[in-house]
């Protein structure tokens, strides 16, 4: 697991504090500045360099970002900002509360993130919104996309068990639901994804190949259709591989969308520290062309910068 972000050498927050302080209260925001500095330290050490600045400046540097940047290349610098459970619960929030529900937001989020990362993430969505999440999407959502969301927001997957003599079992339960599709098929089908762990499910896919004779995402998307579809595919795909599911998103949100700026801002932000240099493998692999090429021919400006400098390419990416 590889991100492209580490932590700084010689990191010195109050010298930090002071660069930003000066490109952002200038005539002109030296966004430059702003890219060198925040897209170069880890999430921890930005966190010290707000803290460095409110003591120097007494102001909070998100809102001073906030004021003198706009558009996409203000919710990459902004983004950056937060603590990675306060990011999750800021787009889940916006993904939920917005004009329109952002199904596909939910989905990259809940299907990816561990136990833990959805227990930090409850936690910073009711200390920032003042609500619970679990609420939210039960008031926001609907069906059984509703109820595999609700489970998956649960946190209860079992770690790190493994009981091959009930993987066939849950094989058969899982292909009988893709026949069946009954309501009470559906509903098991999602408890065994959103419940089993990573391990046991892996024995649970190959035993569905031998009693199917087909791949359980083909089956899913066979069978199934819409959002519950989706989130069911992001489930098993995320168990499989999480950094070519998010090449996949990635690739989908700059080519099928007209570069759809909210997921790629997103998936770089939430991964940059944890697998995006092994996102960026499986993308050029399984794509031909690399991120930071496509990046590049999509986007301009400041904004092309700052997501390139999180992606972090390498000389033989242009």
């Amino acid at each position: 697991i590889q991100g492209t972000i580490l932590p700084a050498p010689d990191f010195n927050p109050i010298m930090d504090a002071q660069l930003l302080g000066g490109a952002l209260q200038g005539i002109s925001c030296e966004k430059d500045v702003l890219i060198d500095i925040l897209t170069q330290r880890c999430n921890s050490q930005r966190l010290m360099i707000a803290e460095a600045y409110r003591d120097m400046y007494g102001r909070d540097l998100i809102t001073d970002l906030k004021e003198n940047l706009s558009h996409h290349f203000k919710e990459v610098i902004v983004g950056l900002m937060y603590p990675p459970a306060s990011y999750d619960a800021h787009e889940l929030w916006h993904a939920l509360k917005g004009v329109d529900i952002e199904e596909k937001c939910l989905i990259d989020i809940l299907a990816s993130r561990s136990n833990t990362e959805i227990f930090q993430m409850k936690e910073a969505y009711l200390m920032q919104y003042n609500t619970d999440l679990q609420q939210d999407i039960d008031s926001e959502t609907s069906g059984h996309f509703r109820d595999t969301l609700m489970n998956l927001a649960q946190g209860t997957r079992m770690e790190g068990y493994a009981d091959p003599s009930t993987a066939a079992q849950d094989a058969m339960i899982l292909w009988e639901a893709c026949q069946q599709k009954t309501g009470e098929h559906k509903n098991m089908l999602q408890m065994i994804l959103c419940n089993r762990s990573h391990q046991q499910l892996w024995m649970v896919f190959q035993e569905f190949q031998n009693i199917s004779g087909q791949d359980i995402v083909d089956a899913i998307n066979e069978c199934y259709d819409g959002y519950f579809q989706e989130l069911l595919v992001a489930i098993v795909l995320c168990i499989r591989d999480k950094p070519s599911y998010f090449a996949y998103r990635l690739y989908n949100a700059i080519h099928d969308f007209g570069f759809h700026n909210k997921t790629v801002i997103r998936i770089l932000i939430a991964r940059s520290e944890i697998d995006l240099m092994n996102i960026r493998q499986r993308y050029k692999q399984r794509y031909g062309k690399s991120l930071f090429h496509d990046i590049k021919h999509f986007a301009s400006g400041h904004y092309e910068s700052a997501l390139l400098a999180i992606c972090a390419g390498d000389t033989e990416d242009y």
